[in-house]
């Protein structure tokens, strides 16, 4: 007879849970599943805070699943490898976004397009392939397939590097993908939010010229002073946007 899921979740771990929609969170004991043949254990040592975080735990898209632990923006050190990783080893630099594992065969899968995969786990808030509820990274150690971990570059402070696994990716793969990453080439940034920001920064470091249109006049000295922007256009004001 195949274990339970109880029986294979034998690790012990601790987290910051949302028991209600309050948006409070507590202390949680849990448990992670033990190390499969294809999995990285990675302990926790920063995660990122993404504004979804905060519409999960208060139940604002209506899907909670009480206690939910959050995060999906995780970096740390891996402890311990499966047989077959190759990818990995202990004592690694390693992050986990916003899966931790799909069907890994269906058309999405084999295009590397996980994230449309129909069987998609979430990191947290998700039935997982055991039938048990995934817990994110506000913990202090996670359990992920090697396909959905990555490494960081030793260069990369890891508290810095955490928010590149969702605000970072969600910018940088279109980016890529649509080709907005030739040098010379001129960037349109619409908004100075979380992705906006990242948007300004990868333009950059892509050799691009950067405008930020934004409604916020407030922002003009962040977007050319902090973050490089080469100009700044109020969304607001008619004559600006005729100029740009």
């Amino acid at each position: 007879m195949a274990p339970t899921a109880a029986e294979q979740h034998t690790r012990k771990a601790v987290g910051l849970a949302a028991r209600d929609a309050s948006g409070h969170l507590s202390p949680l004991a849990i448990t992670r599943r033990s190390t499969g043949d294809d999995d990285v254990v990675i302990k926790i040592l920063y995660c990122g805070i993404c504004h979804s975080d905060l519409h999960c735990i208060k139940n604002e898209w209506k899907n909670a699943r009480y206690p939910m632990i959050p995060g999906h923006e995780i970096a740390g050190e891996v402890t311990e490898v499966g047989k077959n990783v190759t990818k990995f080893k202990a004592g690694d630099r390693a992050g986990v976004g916003c899966m931790v594992n799909s069907c890994q065969s269906c058309e999405s899968c084999d295009k590397g397009f996980e994230n449309h995969c129909p069987g998609i786990i979430a990191t947290y808030n998700s039935v997982d392939l055991d039938g048990t509820i995934t817990y994110g990274g506000y913990s202090s150690m996670v359990v992920v397939h090697e396909r959905f971990v990555v490494r960081f570059p030793d260069t990369m402070p890891l508290d810095k590097g955490a928010p590149l696994l969702c605000a970072g990716i969600t910018v940088y793969s279109p980016m890529k993908y649509h080709g907005l990453n030739v040098p010379g080439m001129h960037l349109g940034v619409l908004g100075l939010g979380g992705l906006g920001h990242v948007a300004v920064k990868f333009g950059k470091a892509f050799g691009m010229k950067v405008t930020v249109i934004s409604s916020s006049p407030g922002k003009k000295q962040e977007a050319l002073e902090r973050l490089g922007a080469d100009a700044f256009v109020v969304s607001k004001d008619a004559e600006e946007m005729k100029l740009f």
